[in-house]
């Protein structure tokens, strides 16, 4: 059977976010009185969902400290999401190729969806914001369902729900845990090269296929369709 389904990961694939998300934990950070972060530094954090990488923040570590007080964490928890929410999302960028491709594939027949572990809060208003909302049959957040990425629950929620097969799915992103979760589904995969990967070359994940630029989706969709067929 061809290729119906493309499901994407957002942050790292879709849009570059570090910025905003850079200012609304050394906001936090700030409002708790603790030391602030870098850019670099949340570039490496992000990829896990929000709890995790304000874990990270507090920790100053990838590996948070397990012993993190959960009322500072609650406490810090809820003012990244006032900061991240207040903020906007002006610095949040597409990366090059990402309208005129995810375009030309909602055009072309293709069902397009968004498996993000950002908090489904965030989402819609920043595929608003960047003009992407329509192109989406389905958006699931990190908080959509009872787990995130790895787990493959939200990629078989999908496949389920428009009756389609594995065969039929494919899912792209830049991060192991994108292509992790795609495996586990028993999907296709497609793994971006840059974007937000803890510093690991993402080939090392093992995907289906490694692409450099977003706009190279195209063809290697129509391509797998074909052989698929």
């Amino acid at each position: 059977m061809s290729l119906r389904y493309i499901a994407f990961d957002l942050d790292g694939t879709l849009v570059d976010s570090v910025p905003d998300l850079t200012q609304a934990l050394q906001m936090m950070l700030a409002d708790l009185d603790r030391p602030t972060v870098s850019v670099a530094e949340v570039t490496s954090w992000i990829g896990n969902g929000a709890d995790i990488m304000i874990r990270r923040a507090l920790s100053r570590a990838h590996d948070h400290d397990p012993a993190l007080d959960p009322e500072l964490v609650a406490t810090a928890r809820t003012r990244f999401n006032y900061h991240y929410e207040h903020n906007g999302h002006e610095k949040t960028v597409l990366y090059p190729g990402v309208k005129e491709t995810l375009t030309t594939l909602h055009q072309q027949g293709y069902q397009l969806g968004v498996v993000t572990n950002k908090p489904i809060a965030f989402v819609p208003a920043i595929l608003e914001d960047l003009g992407l909302a329509s192109l989406f049959s389905d958006v699931i957040g990190g908080d959509s369902l009872s787990t995130n990425k790895p787990d493959p629950e939200g990629l078989h929620l999908l496949r389920d729900k428009h009756g389609l097969t594995n065969a039929q799915m494919l899912m792209v992103g830049d991060s192991k845990n994108d292509i992790l979760a795609a495996q586990n589904a028993g999907f296709t995969s497609v793994g971006l090269t840059y974007g937000y990967n803890y510093g690991e070359p993402i080939s090392d994940s093992r995907p289906t296929y490694v692409l450099d630029h977003f706009s190279e989706l195209v063809s290697v969709v129509a391509n797998h369709s074909v052989s698929r067929v």
